[in-house]
């Protein structure tokens, strides 16, 4: 057929195989590490973990197992065949014979990629270096070797105590939140809380004389539901600070809206606290990151004020908001540039504050700061200013709903 082909056609052949081969240029490899996130065991990590295993080694990279639990699945257990699998240390642990990871058998072996299911384990005292799992991750990776591995939600440092308390379980394997930011790539392998239940009453998951109790404790529905949903949102924020990233080495004329980011401008003024309140709960309401931006301007602040911004700093903290300090002569310009690097899409800033910044620049602060977010489509919110004096008069019921 293409030998057949007019001159025209085997032209059009080259200008796609050009496209093609510019087009895989600008494609970046994964990182050499990868982990399979879940909410809950019987998700599907383990599975979809040695799929991927698959799929390199069908491309020609050098994949072994490392460590593999199927827990006598016997899906996980064909997929297992084909790979190539490091033998396993045998330990001796009070009249028990365990089975371990050989790191050291990993590392000689040096493959381009080890599989290493369960990133949380606690290793068998005396088996090797390590006390955890995820330290001989750390090693392998160290001697350049690529790691896929698995974990769930439940084991991740800041998030064990809460889960402990939805449901009652003790997570005694914790993984530091840290070790999981490393990951290259990080993939949520998701189930519905229906769809787990229904595979632990098929004996998918468990045995089957722990389905009862199953069911009945860790596996209630209630608690697969507020799972999913922490691991959903541990999987949006990496999302988001890697968009971000992305965002301020690759500037852009018009924020990308793929959520909504706030930022609020205060000033040592009095009343500056209650907008801070107004700008937390506005950001609360849109589901909105929140950064709280005091301009320096020069060497001008009193005893005072400094009390003021250290009262806002605290009060800042305790609204979850993140503080921002920048040393700037001209604010309107410094307020902008961050919104900007931040991808922030809208502007919270109170109506008589630019009257404690200098006029610079060729106008007032508030002016140029909404003429100037305006053309790189950043909404500016003006907050009027309420008197706080005890005679005051209260607000409005349509106030208070604001």
């Amino acid at each position: 057929m293409r030998g057949n082909g007019s001159e025209g056609a085997g032209q059009g052949v080259s200008d796609v195989a050009a496209a093609e081969s510019e087009a895989a240029g600008e494609v970046e490899q994964v990182g050499p590490f990868r982990i399979y996130l879940g909410a809950a065991p019987g998700v599907g990590k383990t599975y979809a973990m040695l799929s991927e295993g698959h799929r390199r080694r069908g491309r020609g990279t050098d994949v072994v197992v490392g460590f593999v639990e199927s827990y006598g699945r016997p899906h996980t257990e064909e997929l297992v065949n084909g790979l190539e699998v490091i033998p396993r240390k045998v330990v001796d642990y009070r009249g028990k014979r365990l089975e371990e990871m050989d790191l050291d058998a990993v590392l000689r072996r040096r493959p381009e990629v080890a599989l290493v299911d369960e990133l949380a384990h606690t290793n068998v005292p005396g088996s090797g270096r390590h006390e955890k799992r995820w330290q001989d991750v750390l090693d392998i990776l160290g001697a350049g070797i690529g790691v896929i591995t698995t974990v769930n939600i439940q084991h991740l440092e800041s998030i064990a105590d809460e889960v402990e308390q939805m449901t009652g379980a003790m997570v005694r394997e914790r993984v530091p939140d840290w070790v999981v930011r490393k990951a290259d790539q990080t993939e949520l392998v998701d189930s519905s809380p229906e769809q787990l239940r229904r595979r632990m009453l098929h004996g998918n998951i468990y045995p089957k004389e722990k389905v009862a109790q199953a069911l009945t404790h860790f596996f209630r529905t209630p608690n697969l539901v507020a799972l999913r949903e922490l691991a959903l949102r541990f999987v949006a924020d990496e999302s988001d600070e890697t968009l971000l990233e992305y965002l301020q080495q690759h500037p852009t004329q018009v924020p990308w809206e793929t959520t909504e980011r706030m930022m609020i401008a205060v000033t040592a003024e009095p009343g500056t606290d209650v907008l801070l309140r107004r700008a937390a709960r506005l950001a609360f309401r849109a589901k909105a990151e929140l950064d709280v931006v005091h301009v320096i301007v020069g060497d001008t602040s009193s005893s005072r004020d400094d009390r003021s911004i250290d009262d806002l700093r605290a009060l800042a903290a305790d609204l979850g908001a993140h503080w921002r300090e920048i040393d700037d002569d001209d604010p309107a310009r410094a307020l902008v540039s961050f919104a900007r690097e931040h991808q922030v899409t809208q502007i919270v800033i109170g109506s008589t504050q630019s009257s404690w910044w200098p006029i610079v620049g060729g106008g007032p602060v508030l002016r140029r700061v909404i003429h100037a977010a305006g053309t790189f489509g950043i909404d500016v919110l003006v907050i009027a200013h309420r008197d706080l004096a005890p005679d005051a008069a209260p607000e409005s019921a349509a106030a208070k709903q604001s």
